[in-house]
């Protein structure tokens, strides 16, 4: 691949990408007078950015939204006193014990967020913070939580309604289940004897 295509596909000028290939970083060669062709795969590892920090808030259900406007101010205001500076601000709706959430997910996965900042514990998760604590410790990221008190009884119970919904679910889908493999074996020996 040409070295201006290399530049255009890492987002980096030109200039830099010829300073990376004159410096060794990137392996290539010299073809004509003014060609350099890169030998490397399209992803090669390049100088890293400083890791972002991001202020996460979330609240269980949408009546709780304008929660998520005043969650994010204090956060940022925290962040600010700090001396963090803020990347971006993520507000997510969902229950804390739903380990679906996918803008929470990308978070956790994205390795340019150095430090996730959240207002408490299970604004993260309800369940395994520690778990999640500990990865991100793992690859030198964190997850800070600005207030380490319990909060609020409303949101535990909406937990604890979404986990015994989520049983009750589970409970009955396995019954159902259950129930048609029986039907399903009964059909075959009834088509298996003799008649």
């Amino acid at each position: 691949m040409k070295l201006s295509d290399y530049a255009k596909q890492q987002g980096v000028r030109y200039e830099t990408a010829w300073r990376w290939f004159r410096d060794g970083k990137i392996q290539g060669r010299r073809v004509g007078a003014h060609t350099i062709l890169i030998d490397e795969p399209t992803r090669v590892s390049v100088p890293s950015s400083k890791p972002q920090t991001v202020v996460y808030t979330r609240v269980s259900s949408a009546e709780n939204k304008t929660n998520l406007d005043s969650q994010a101010e204090r956060l940022v205001a925290y962040c600010a006193a700090r001396g963090y500076q803020v990347g971006k601000v993520v507000k997510e709706i969902g229950s804390g014990v739903n380990d679906n959430r996918p803008k929470f997910l990308a978070l956790l996965a994205d390795p340019s967020v150095g430090r996730i900042v959240i207002e408490h514990k299970d604004r993260g998760t309800r369940f395994g913070f520690r778990y999640i604590e500990t990865l991100l410790q793992t690859y030198g990221r964190e997850i800070e939580v600005v207030n380490q008190a319990d909060n609020g009884t409303e949101d535990l119970l909406s937990d604890l309604t979404s986990i015994v919904y989520s049983f009750c679910a589970r409970l009955y889908g396995q019954r159902r289940a259950k129930r048609k493999t029986e039907r399903l074996v009964q059909e075959l020996e009834a088509d298996r004897a003799p008649g």
